[in-house]
C-alpha cells in the first residue's frame, strides 16, 4: 500500500464538492448537493460494525451528512439485503460480493466506470463487471485466510511453526498437541461450530482449497455449471484434523455456542481457522500470531501460500436519488483518502486498495506477502463462485452435522453429494 497522505479536510471537502462525480457513469449520481442527501451503508462484516459506526459518526460530525450503518448478522447478508431493498429507504451503499451476485444485483448498481472512487484504486484485481462491461462493484478491502497460529503454544509443545510445511507436518504437530492437551493445558484447534456465526469458515473459506485445486491452473472467470470434487478428499484431510484434535467434541458442533476466537485469545488452542480480518481481534492477546496455508495433502503444497481474495465490494444503489448517490460517493472518497478515517478502517479491514489509504499493519496480510515473495502460489478465492451461496452452504452444513455426529463413510458421502451435486443443482436454479 502507498503511504498515507495528509490532506486537510477543508481542502478535500471543497475539491469533492466541485468534482467528485464528474466522471461517474451510469446516469445517476451526477450533480446534486450532498448536503441534501444521506448515506445508508448495509454492512457485510459484523466484526467491523463498531469501527464503522465510529467512522459514520465522524463523517456526520464533520459534514452534517447523515450516515447510517446497518450490519447484517453473520451469514444473513443476502436475506437482509433482499429485505432492505424492498423498503422505502433502501441502502445507498451495499455489497455485491461475487460474480454470481452481479447477476442478481447489476440493475441496482451504479456504473462506477471512470468515477473518482475507481480512480483511487491501486489495482483492478478486485473489481466486478456485469455482462455489459459496466463496473458495478469495487473492493474496499481484500483479505487473506488460512490457519492462524500461536507460535508460543507450538513451541511450548516442542515444535516450531517453520517446521510445518505440508499436511504431514501439520498433522504430526496437531495430533501430538491433542494427545498431550491435558498435560500442556491447551489443545491443537479451536472449535469448529456449524452455526451461522462459524460454519462459513469451513463451507466457504476452507472449501476454497478444493475449488482452487480443481481449477488446475485454469482460473475460473465465471461460475462453472458443475464441479467434480476431485480434491474433496484433501478437504476431508484438513477438516478431520480440525474437528478431531480440538477443544470441543465433534458431536457438539451442531449446537454452536462456542467462541473459537476467544478460545484462541485465551490460549486454549494453538490453531484457529480464520482470516486476516481477525488480526485486530487476536493480536492484543497473541501479538506474534501468524498464519499458515490450508495444508491438506496435495502434491507440491510445500509451495502453497495463503488464500487471497475478497467478498467485500462496494456498490452504489442506482435506484437511489441523485442526491443520495452523490452523498454516498462523497462518503466513500472520504473513507479512502482522509488519514484518520482510513486509518480506522484499515485497522478493522486489514488493508484498503486505495492510493491515499493508510498503510496496513496487519501481520496476517504480511504473511501472505511473505509467502508470495518466497515463490509460493497464492490461492485465489474461487469460493466466490459458489452458486446460490446460502442454499448451497446450508446443505453442506446439514451434511457436516450428520458427519460430525457419526464420522462414517456413508455420512461423508452425504457431504460429497451436497458439495458436488449440490453445486450443479444450485447452478441450475440460479440460471434457470
Amino acid at each position: 500500500m502507498s503511504k498515507t497522505k495528509k490532506i486537510l479536510a477543508l481542502a478535500l471537502s471543497a475539491a469533492m464538492a466541485l468534482s467528485l462525480l464528474a466522471g461517474c457513469g451510469g446516469g445517476g449520481g451526477k450533480g446534486g448537493d450532498s448536503s441534501t442527501g444521506s448515506v445508508y451503508w448495509l454492512n457485510f462484516k459484523p466484526e467491523s460494525d463498531e469501527a464503522l459506526q465510529e467512522v459514520a459518526k465522524m463523517y456526520t460530525d464533520k459534514t452534517g451528512v447523515p450516515v447510517k450503518v446497518v450490519t447484517a448478522a453473520s451469514g444473513t447478508y443476502q436475506q437482509t439485503l433482499n429485505s432492505e431493498m424492498d423498503k422505502s429507504n433502501p441502502p445507498t451503499l451495499f455489497i455485491i460480493g461475487n460474480q454470481e451476485a452481479v447477476k442478481q444485483w447489476k440493475d441496482y448498481a451504479l456504473d462506477l466506470t471512470g468515477s473518482d472512487i475507481a480512480g483511487q484504486l491501486t489495482t483492478d484485481e478486485y473489481t466486478l463487471y456485469d455482462d455489459a462491461g459496466r463496473l458495478v462493484s469495487i473492493s474496499y478491502c481484500y483479505e487473506s485466510y488460512g490457519i492462524i497460529v500461536n507460535p508460543d503454544l507450538v513451541e511450548q509443545a516442542g515444535h516450531k511453526v517453520e517446521d510445518i510445511k505440508n499436511f504431514d507436518t501439520l498433522k504430526a504437530v496437531a495430533e501430538d498437541i491433542h494427545a498431550r492437551s491435558a498435560e500442556l493445558g491447551f489443545d491443537a484447534f479451536t472449535s469448529s461450530d456449524m452455526d451461522d456465526s462459524s460454519s462459513w469458515r469451513f463451507t466457504g473459506h476452507m472449501a476454497n482449497l478444493e475449488y482452487y485445486y480443481e481449477q488446475e491452473g485454469n482460473v475460473w472467470t465465471e461460475c462453472p455449471p458443475s464441479i467434480t470434487g476431485k480434491y474433496l478428499d484433501n478437504f476431508k484431510n484438513l477438516y478431520d484434523l480440525c474437528i478431531n484434535n480440538s477443544t470441543v467434541d465433534p458431536k457438539e458442533l451442531s449446537v454452536g455456542g462456542h467462541d473459537a476466537g476467544q478460545e484462541f485469545k485465551d490460549g486454549k488452542a494453538a490453531f484457529y481457522v480464520n482470516g486476516s480480518w481477525e488480526y485486530t481481534n487476536v493480536s492484543q492477546a497473541v501479538p506474534n500470531a501468524t498464519m499458515i496455508p490450508y495444508y491438506c495433502g496435495v502434491a507440491g503444497e510445500e509451495k502453497a501460500g495463503l488464500n487471497v481474495g475478497t467478498e467485500n465490494y462496494w456498490a452504489i444503489n442506482a435506484k437511489a436519488s441523485e442526491a443520495d448517490q452523490k452523498a454516498t460517493m462523497d462518503f466513500m472518497m472520504w473513507c479512502v483518502t482522509d488519514p484518520e478515517a482510513s486509518r480506522k478502517l484499515v485497522d478493522t479491514f486489514g488493508v484498503m486498495p486505495y492510493k491515499q489509504a493508510a498503510e496496513s499493519t496487519n501481520a496476517f496480510l504480511a504473511a501472505a506477502e511473505a509467502y508470495s515473495a518466497a515463490g509460493c502460489y497464492s490461492m485465489n478465492a474461487a469460493t466466490n463462485f459458489q452458486p446460490n451461496v446460502n442454499d448451497y452452504r446450508a446443505a453442506m452444513v446439514s451434511a457436516l452435522n450428520q458427519y460430525n455426529a457419526d464420522q462414517s463413510d456413508a455420512n461423508w458421502e452425504l457431504f460429497r453429494t451436497a458439495f458436488v451435486d449440490g453445486w450443479a443443482i444450485q447452478y441450475n436454479i440460479a440460471n434457470s
